[in-house]
């Protein structure tokens, strides 16, 4: 259950820093929250398809829920997905940001000129 809440914490966290700075769901709410959606859900079936073949293999730990949601699928997985997902976005939409910024502070006439 630990590490659970501790995955819960940690997305608040980036929604936090979101809303903050307004970089990814917070400036496009519906398109933002189809790309978390759909890369959790890639990077699930990639763990389906991972465990099928053996590569992934689920150790009970006390420190977990016991939720299944899949054979050898915990449920903590997804909420890991989803965080490593936003956390991506945010970083590279924040990148982007920093990037912009960092451009037109060194044009002076905001011609390209330097």
């Amino acid at each position: 259950m630990i590490y659970l809440l501790i995955l819960l914490l940690l997305l608040g966290c980036m929604v936090l820093i979101d809303a903050r700075w307004k970089l990814f769901v917070f400036v496009r709410p519906v398109a933002g929250l189809l790309v978390l959606l759909l890369g959790t859900a890639f990077f699930l079936l990639w763990d389906v398809a991972a465990i099928e073949a053996g590569i992934f293999l689920h150790r009970d730990s006390p420190l977990m829920t016991g939720i299944m949601i899949a054979p050898q699928l915990p449920l903590e997985e997804a909420f890991f997905l989803l965080f490593l997902c936003y956390q991506t976005m945010i970083l590279l939409t924040g990148a982007q940001r920093f990037l912009q910024i960092s451009r037109r502070r060194g044009r002076p006439n905001g011609r390209g000129e330097l």
